[in-house]
């Protein structure tokens, strides 16, 4: 493995969401900042979209390690679940003992209960669901009415969804516009540009304890990014492809013969057009020629 050809104390390029590798690019913090400013508020539902791969389950374990410590969080990272198997989930993670053993009123009560109790000493509770889309029908209806509980000041908990675009359109529909309704914020997650996404490879190779010349130059982040989409799970999977190649042919720097390889091995990544790239190259001729000639006028100007 290429771990210790370049000298990385661990791989830079896993699938797993780990927020040790966390960027801090402008839509991650915005998105941050807007759950964090919802959660502050203590109303309703708090909605974040995003395509595959633009990372909502690293910015969802984010918000998990930033949540103020006033707050109890629930975690329900499948939600795949039918509402009665939901509840006994969120009576779990509040810790409701054998709520296993009890029919669906009386969990429904118990929750209720445990909530008061959390709210008496003080404290919230944030409900947070990866994976939303995902959800049945009947357990986004259980999700409202749970929503429904509140003192005669505040809410009892809040909740926070992240999921695919998929849930937008389902909120879209008639039979969920009461839990549309209650939507107070929401953020969509975009894909990364050029400049970020170069940012976002060279982040995780220094984190990963790399301390060469640099890997990626700005010609293979060109087809790196043009072949991503600037989807962030896309160029993880393409950046590792790329060093694999490059510990096999002894090189210590990703070549764009390594950038096309691994363009053409990853079934959805998108080859960039040849047309695509002569238009780089000759933009980048042109930019250096008018550096160059710039030096020289002012060159021949102060002479």
């Amino acid at each position: 493995m290429y771990l210790y050809h370049f000298g990385f104390s661990e791989l830079p390029f896993t699938l797993t969401p780990n927020t040790s590798f966390y960027c801090g690019l402008r839509v991650h913090d915005e998105a941050l900042q807007v759950l964090l400013t919802a959660l502050k508020t203590g109303e309703g539902f708090i909605k974040v979209t995003g395509e595959v791969g633009t990372g909502k389950t690293l910015l969802c374990r984010k918000l998990l390690n930033e949540v103020p410590d006033h707050f109890v969080t629930a975690y329900i990272p499948n939600p795949y679940l039918p509402a009665e198997a939901l509840r006994h989930a969120v009576a779990s993670e509040l810790g409701i003992a054998e709520h296993d053993s009890i029919d669906q009123h009386q969990l429904t009560r118990a929750i209720e209960q445990q909530l008061l109790e959390i709210n008496k000493n003080g404290r919230s509770v944030v409900l947070i669901i990866d994976e939303a889309q995902a959800l049945p029908d009947e357990s986004l209806e259980a999700l409202r009415l749970l929503s429904n509980l509140e003192t005669e000041t505040r809410k009892l908990v809040q909740l926070v969804m992240f999921g695919q675009p998929e849930l937008d359109e389902r909120l879209a529909t008639r039979q969920l516009r009461q839990l549309r309704q209650r939507v107070s914020f929401s953020y969509q997650l975009q894909t990364l540009s050029e400049e970020e996404l170069a940012r976002y490879v060279h982040h995780r190779v220094q984190v990963a304890g790399y301390r060469g010349p640099e890997l990626f130059s700005a010609e293979v982040i060109w087809w790196l990014h043009r072949a991503s989409r600037g989807v962030p799970r896309l160029a993880n999977i393409l950046c590792h492809k790329m060093l694999l190649l490059a510990y096999g042919s002894g090189n210590y720097t990703i070549s764009t013969k390594d950038a096309k390889m691994a363009i053409a091995d990853t079934e959805d990544a998108q080859m960039p057009r040849q047309h695509d790239w002569l238009w780089f190259a000759g933009g980048f001729i042109a930019a250096l020629a008018l550096v160059t000639g710039a030096g020289w006028w002012m060159g021949w100007f102060n002479a």
